[in-house]
């Protein structure tokens, strides 16, 4: 039996859990399918008064509000209504990158008027014979823009990173850290399929382990006096999902990307972000969650792999403080993450597990789109199609998409296969 403990190294520049020992650390751990508590889902199409929703209007007007407030109250917090003036500026380009086959652009969004303030780093990379605007997979990544390729060219982040990774010393990122994360960005497929893609360093937003909030972007919204949100305002994953919106508003903004045709991409914890994004920011045209587990795409009450528990003591930081209630206590939430999928209907979604990843729980990350499809069905659009679980590396889906591959906690090139062929279908047909 494969099991995980609870801290960390880098492979590929991905950050993963270590397996082998936490059998004995946390023997309530549950990978038996007969022992997944009975459960019973809150439903996606039921107000909170008991009213049944029956009309796309009803949906839109009021049920998929109150489903936003609940995620907002209950597991992730209510991002702050502040807006912030954020200004760009492009660092570096190249036009003849990877041999020619790329543009490569380098552009920093400024959160304050200090240079030396809080910031977020884009890494872009086009494809150089695009006749016009490009579409492009957007996404939020573990080891810096630096380890996307092992490019001299690409600025070397100056954030904080966890010891561990390769070539990270003193939790800063040396020249040998280059590359790192390159088997999880298939940058030349990507291109070659006509598609742009844009990275950023998570820890531009929030450095990720438990600062009190302090060193990220949260103060930059405090009241006078504040010195942490408050119980039902945003952690971490909130304010990784806001610097997604922050780049898609540059992207806006670029005439070189159709920013009408970005899919915001995660893996991990940046898939439980990528969702949590696309839920909030309706921008986003395909919402795509890569191994994203528990708080991601798996529905918590299975209580299969990693819980509420074990993830709100491992990462505090990560949710709100609200969320902590519903540690051993899942029953009581009033929202499950299928309707977390639902918010992103009608828009494409797309869901990857790996069939050694039981932490983040695969069956469960399918059955949360089978219980959106009721929502995508009402809004006229196809949803998954199907209720059993397709066989291993067998793509299924229609509006929304799952697969289950061989291999662990990872992002592959099978992965980015899928993702491609689903933005091929989704994307020329929307063209």
């Amino acid at each position: 039996m494969r099991t995980r403990a609870l801290f960390f190294f880098f492979a590929a520049g991905v950050i993963l859990f270590s397996p082998g020992v936490a059998q004995t650390q946390r023997p309530d751990i549950n990978y038996d399918e007969s022992k997944v508590p009975q459960y019973v889902l809150p439903d996606a199409l039921t107000m909170a008064n008991g009213e049944r929703v029956s009309t796309a209007k009803r949906w839109r007007d009021k049920r998929r509000g109150e489903i936003l407030q609940l995620f907002e109250e209950h597991v992730y917090g209510t991002t702050p209504g502040k807006k912030i003036p954020v200004k760009s500026e492009v660092i570096a380009a190249d036009k003849a990158a990877l041999g020619g086959t790329a543009i490569r652009k380098e552009v920093t969004l400024y959160f304050t008027s200090d240079k030396n303030g809080p910031r977020m780093d884009l890494l872009m990379y086009l494809p150089a014979t695009a006749k016009g605007r490009v579409p492009v997979f957007l996404g939020l990544g573990f080891s810096g823009n630096q380890g996307v390729r092992a490019d001299p060219g690409i600025r070397l982040s100056t954030q904080w990173m966890r010891n561990g990774g390769p070539g990270v010393v003193d939790n800063r990122a040396t020249e040998a850290s280059r590359g790192a994360s390159a088997s999880s960005w298939a940058v030349e497929k990507i291109l070659e399929r006509g598609y742009g893609l844009v990275t950023a360093y998570y820890g531009d937003l929030d450095p990720d382990f438990d600062d009190g909030f302090q060193n990220g972007i949260h103060p930059l919204f405090y009241h006078p006096g504040q010195t942490r949100p408050d119980p039902g305002e945003w952690g971490s994953i909130g304010a990784w999902a806001w610097g997604l919106s922050r780049a898609l508003d540059y992207l806006e903004k670029d005439d070189s990307v159709d920013a009408k045709r970005v899919a915001v991409f995660g893996h991990s914890r940046l898939g439980k972000t990528s969702l949590w994004a696309g839920a909030q920011d309706e921008r986003f045209a395909i919402v795509i969650s890569n191994d994203s587990g528990c708080g991601g795409a798996a529905l918590s009450r299975r209580r299969f792999g990693e819980t509420v528990k074990v993830i709100n003591d491992a990462f505090p930081h990560w949710f709100c403080a609200n969320f902590r209630k519903y540690s051993d206590a899942e029953d009581k939430l009033p929202v499950d993450q299928h309707m977390l999928l639902a918010l992103i209907a009608p828009r494409p979604v797309y869901v990857a597990s790996a069939e050694e990843d039981r932490w983040a729980d695969p069956k469960g990350e399918f059955l949360s789109l089978v219980h959106a499809d009721q929502v995508y069905r009402l809004l006229g659009k196809e949803g998954l199609g199907v209720t059993d679980m397709p066989p291993v590396n067998t793509p299924a889906g229609k509006t929304t998409g799952y697969h289950i591959r061989t291999g662990g906690h990872a992002v592959t090139d099978y992965d980015w296969a899928q993702y491609l062929n689903f933005a091929d279908r989704h994307f020329r047909r929307a063209n």
